[in-house]
């Protein structure tokens, strides 16, 4: 189960896809609209986080391509410190269930 990370802030992309590698999950991150519309164009994610700081219009029309590339779960997500413990606690639980209704 592929997981997409779209966020403001590269660095904080950057610590939430550390967490997810290293815990097993395969996911991919960017911090533009453009370019998580060219990876969701390509239908291999099955859930999709979307940062805090992504603004409410850019937020709407990523969901829209999201359901319309068949992403099963979308995730909003503002980050809590340490990043890799909120990754953990808020976003692994729910990627693990996604990937387990198949």
């Amino acid at each position: 189960m592929r997981t997409l990370v779209l966020g403001r802030m590269p660095a904080r992309v950057t610590e939430v896809l550390a967490t997810l590698r290293a815990d097993g999950f395969d996911a991919e991150g960017t911090s533009t609209d453009e370019e998580a519309g060219k990876l969701l164009a390509t239908g291999e994610f099955g859930v999709l986080i979307i940062g805090g700081g992504v603004e409410g219009g850019s937020r709407t029309a990523v969901k829209a391509l999201a359901a319309e590339h068949g992403v099963r779960r979308v995730l909003d997500g503002a980050l809590t410190a340490p990043i890799d413990a909120c990754v953990r606690r808020e976003f692994e639980p729910l990627i693990r269930e996604v990937a387990a209704e198949g």
